[in-house]
């Protein structure tokens, strides 16, 4: 569990930085600003959690299900969260009605949060806080 955590957050990291490149430059051309807004928002919840996933895997045993469930749901979480607001944010440009995609974006959001709430009960738990 803890490596496949570790290279998700990596994944997750690299692909952020290589989104954001192209959406503070190619994607400009192409975009609303409206859109790159958007897209920039699905780059900065994913690199963020990239951290956080890098940060858990470093730290957390994996030992309890609290701890493998935060990390899945986070993983979960970022995935539909960004990868939805990339699809949604190309959708005009492609020509391509993606409207069944908005209601995936607020589950991600739930999982991500859901990821959080699991972190914050494992820190009290273990007394960490």
């Amino acid at each position: 569990m803890k490596q496949f955590v570790l290279v998700t957050a990596g994944i997750y990291g690299m692909l952020s930085v290589i989104l954001g490149a192209f959406g503070a430059h190619a994607f400009k051309k192409i975009l609303s600003p409206e859109k790159l807004i958007s897209f920039d928002t699905g780059v900065r919840y994913q690199m963020y959690h990239a951290i956080v996933l890098l940060i858990i895997g470093l730290a957390l045993s994996f030992a309890s299900s609290i701890e493998k469930w935060s990390a899945i749901c986070i993983i979960i979480g970022v995935f539909l969260f960004s990868f939805s607001i990339y699809f949604l944010a190309f959708s005009e440009y492609w020509n391509i009605n993606l409207r069944f995609l908005g209601p995936v974006t607020p589950i991600g959001g739930m999982f991500m949060i859901a990821g959080w709430l699991m972190l914050i009960l494992y820190f009290i738990k273990n007394k960490i806080l």
